[in-house]
């Protein structure tokens, strides 16, 4: 089987997270369907911090692994397509092994629709054994380790496994855990106020996009033989779906790698720039929404800012994990101007220039971990002398501000700039 990563390149810190290469890998330009880039592959070496300091607190919120895809038509319409090709003896031979793969996978698929998949059990298996690896100050018996999930049975597995990686390095470990419609408002909060703001926009600007960047019809030779019969009979309806079928194989062991056999890289490349595009909209920081989108995850902020005050005056160390959605993690890493993310794009022909791309933000099982240090208490530590350092699918990334050492900031500081940009929403909200 084909090895599903490219290697990424590590991030000088303060520079954009951008691809390894400057060709995206077709596992790239699945956007939000690519599977988690570490599980074989170790992410980049973290910086040390500064002498003396010791991490004791993490703040985290992940999404669910690799999964699924959500509709039953997600994978019936494709099989419908090009079996009427098939009726009419006018697959090509590799029209013909699509076919196959798909009805198998459709197949598969039933009563499955949305559920986590092995690899996504694998992912976060991976992710949870690397936190307790990098911060066994944190992981430990004495520790106060809580875990929510939101109610979708996919985040409460990923929640699930995430800990039992945690427990294979640190099995003195004793996490609580939870997943309950009492804990949505900052799990993955319905913000109603903003969406029509994001609908019109999707039916507007990303509508407009999409259609500059239109992959065109070349694909089709490749599956059926006959082009008057694929444009009337295979072509209508089948677009996305046959792209999310063929990209998410990449979600599963052993089911078969043939999104670059189908289509181009060029093609390729087309059919994400819309999908980027949506997810900018989604979550992005532009007037194209009148900067409202990012807000939607204002409670969760809150939340870490709150657990965090109380972290900081606890007598033992302690870790919030959080497994939901890529549209609240998005949301969030914007909101907090982690890396580059909070700023200000207004044109989507710019997104790709600027390294503003889904796969680097919201793969399967994305996440973002806070990890907060502070001095040995025996030297008189001082909540002021706290450091934050902050991560996007384990790769270390700026937060605002000015650091006080490599990607470390003063936590003071960290949090009050959050405060104030909260403090304010009511006047972007009015």
């Amino acid at each position: 089987m084909k090895n599903l990563f490219l290697s990424l390149t590590l991030l000088a810190l303060g520079s954009a997270l951008q691809a390894s290469a400057e060709t995206p890998s077709a596992h790239q330009l699945s956007g939000n369907l690519m599977a988690y880039p570490y599980v074989e592959n170790e992410p980049p070496a973290q910086t040390p911090p500064p002498a003396g300091y010791e991490p004791f607190h993490l703040e985290h919120y992940g999404r669910h692994g690799s999964r699924w895809l959500i509709g039953g038509n997600d994978y019936l319409i494709p099989v419908q397509r090009l079996e009427s090709a098939e009726r009419n003896g006018k697959l090509t031979p590799l029209g013909d092994s699509v076919l196959h793969a798909l009805r198998e996978i459709e197949q598969a698929s039933h009563q499955r629709l949305g559920e986590l998949s092995d690899k996504g059990a694998i992912q976060h298996q991976a992710i949870g054994r690397r936190m307790a690896r990098n911060y066994p100050e944190i992981f430990n018996g004495d520790a106060d380790i809580d875990a929510k999930a939101t109610v979708v049975i996919r985040c409460i597995l990923s929640m699930a496994n995430a800990l039992e990686g945690i427990k294979e390095v640190a099995p003195e470990v004793k996490p609580t855990k939870d997943a309950s419609y009492a804990d949505m408002w900052f799990m993955n909060y319905d913000d109603k106020p903003a969406w029509p703001i994001k609908d019109k926009a999707e039916e507007t600007v990303v509508k407009e996009f999409k259609e500059r960047h239109n992959a065109g019809d070349a694909w089709l030779s490749r599956l059926v033989t006959d082009p008057k019969f694929a444009a009337d009979s295979v072509a209508p309806g089948i677009m996305p779906y046959l792209y999310w079928v063929l990209a998410n194989t990449q979600s599963h062991t052993g089911q078969p790698w043939l999104l670059e056999e189908v289509f181009t890289n060029d093609e390729l490349k087309e059919i994400w720039k819309g999908g980027n595009a949506f997810w900018f909209i989604h979550g992005g920081h532009t007037e194209l929404t009148r900067h409202r989108l990012p807000y939607v995850q204002r409670n969760l902020l809150r939340r870490i800012i709150n657990r965090t005050d109380s972290a900081v005056v606890a007598d033992r160390p302690g870790a919030n994990l959080r497994y939901g959605h890529d549209g609240i993690l998005l949301n969030a890493i914007v909101l907090m101007e982690l890396g580059h993310y909070g700023e200000e794009i207004n044109d989507l022909e710019t997104l790709d220039a600027r390294n503003w791309r889904d796969y680097d933000i919201i793969p399967m099982a994305g996440n973002f971990q806070l990890v907060f240090y502070r001095p040995d208490s025996r030297k008189g530590a001082k909540d002021e002398d706290v450091l934050v350092k902050a991560m996007i699918n384990e790769r270390e990334v700026t937060l605002p501000g000015t650091p006080v050492s490599g990607p470390y900031y003063r936590w003071s500081d960290v949090r009050k700039y959050w405060l104030d940009k909260l403090a304010a929403f009511k006047e972007i909200e009015n």
